[in-house]
């Protein structure tokens, strides 16, 4: 079964993403990575000689130091958990967006409700735009019961945002509600229709909506405990399901958001 890899610095946000990944792992029984980008120089000082700023002997023990709590911490709670840990020199957006060729997901930890904003080169912007699996990005206290909500347009990324987010709420056992621009039909062969067939037993809310859909997505995130979008990453920015929307909820959404960019990959 593909990972689910954890952006981990060991930070607050990372803690509560690594958290995430828990129980996402007791949940779906996936593996999980705890991933550690070491960025040295990139965000050295200028103009000082790297030996002196850097023992690299002493980096790495802290770097496996903060990866072994990191394990602990999963182990403590859930000791069936498979755990691993990597290492990587180079930038952290461009490790994750590499380990997402053949990850489950990314999980990152939320900083507060600006999280990308003005920041074009920020790890969650990057990869949550050109990722090859869904980013999930954690942020709140999740309320038990609450639904995961959904957006969708009719557009090719539809069903691949519905299928995700209707996994999500059958494994918590709670609704999945969905959000849609007001101008689409369903048919009997729809996405919400085809969902609610797969997923039997899951209750499915559609709702349609004439207000800005990045509006009533952040609005409706107040009381979910997942809110998931989508996002092409590339091309023209336009529709529910394209780069404009899903970073506006990034910035503003108050419970974690997850970014699904295609079909999940197979187990």
């Amino acid at each position: 079964m593909s990972r689910i890899v954890v952006g981990y610095d060991g930070s607050a946000y990372a803690q509560a993403a690594l958290l995430w990944a828990r129980d996402e792992a007791v949940r779906s029984g996936a593996p999980i990575e705890v991933l550690h980008a070491d960025e040295w120089p990139a965000t050295a000082p200028p103009m000082v000689p790297l030996p002196l700023l850097r023992p690299d002997r002493t980096v790495a023990d802290v770097i496996d130091e903060t990866l072994e709590r990191a394990v602990a911490t999963v182990r403590k709670t859930h000791p069936s958990v498979d755990v691993t840990t990597r290492a990587v020199r180079g930038h952290a957006a461009a490790a994750l967006i590499d380990r997402s060729r053949d990850a489950r997901m990314i999980v990152l930890g939320g900083h507060g409700h600006s999280v990308v904003a003005g920041l074009l080169g920020s790890v969650i912007s990057a990869v949550s735009a050109h990722a090859r699996c869904p980013v999930v990005v954690v942020r709140g206290v999740p309320v038990p019961g609450a639904p995961v909500v959904a957006g969708a347009d009719g557009s090719a990324l539809t069903m691949p945002v519905l299928t995700f987010a209707a996994g999500q709420a059958a494994a918590r056992r709670v609704p999945l509600r969905v959000i849609r621009a007001a101008a689409e039909q369903e048919t009997p062969g729809a996405p919400p229709a085809v969902i609610r067939d797969r997923f039997r037993g899951l209750t499915v809310q559609v709702e349609e909506t004439l207000e800005h859909p990045a509006a009533a997505l952040a609005r409706a995130s107040a009381a979910a405990q997942l809110l998931v979008v989508g996002s092409r990453g590339h091309g023209p920015v336009a529709g529910l399901l394209l780069g404009s929307v899903s970073q506006h909820v990034l910035r503003h959404a108050a419970c974690t958001v997850a970014v699904v960019h295609r079909d999940p990959p197979a187990d």
